[in-house]
């Protein structure tokens, strides 16, 4: 048998309230899916750079990069990033404290810029992209770090880059 909400003790402004309250916890968690900033950190030059796709080609293990990008993926540690696909600590709750905590997607290589994306597992698995020069004489400069995707391939990537879907607000660790 139903009760009206009269019987279950709840007046009408109770009721008004807890309905406003709905609506206002369903908006936030709604808006926090579109809160994307524009990029602001990522200069004119090398975004030129980054949207000459045709001088990018793309590469999908680990062994492709040089040890220097892998350790700055890993926030400084060891450099071990898990291949595409194979297991790895995605949560916050350590499996096997063999496996790393970050997987690569993809990463692009043109000339000296190297593009990575990968995912950062934990209590907040993030998916991110780190930009960086590394020239012939082993000098390397992160360009650019961002949060965002994940993105199937460079183009992708593009794509987001184009439509402000990178969040590059905070100075991230990693």
């Amino acid at each position: 048998m139903w009760m009206k909400n009269d019987e279950l003790g709840l007046g009408r402004s109770k009721r008004h309230a807890l309905k406003h309250l709905s609506v206002c916890l369903l908006f936030a968690a709604a808006i926090q899916s579109l809160c994307w900033a524009d990029v602001t950190k990522l200069s004119a030059e090398d975004r030129r750079v980054l949207q000459d796709s045709s001088r990018f080609h793309e590469v999908h293990t680990t062994s492709d990069l040089p040890p220097a990008i892998l350790t700055l993926c890993d926030g400084g540690g060891n450099g071990k990033l898990a291949e595409p696909g194979q297991n790895w600590n995605a949560t916050c709750v350590i499996t096997d404290p063999t496996l790393p905590d970050e997987r690569l997607i993809w990463a692009a290589v043109g000339g000296e810029y190297y593009v990575v994306h990968y995912e950062r597992g934990g209590i907040d698995h993030s998916f991110h992209i780190l930009v960086m020069k590394l020239t012939k004489d082993d000098a390397k400069k992160v360009i650019w770090r961002a949060v965002g995707g994940p993105f199937k391939d460079y183009r992708a990537f593009l794509d987001a880059l184009r439509n402000g879907k990178l969040d590059d607000r905070l100075d991230y660790p990693h």
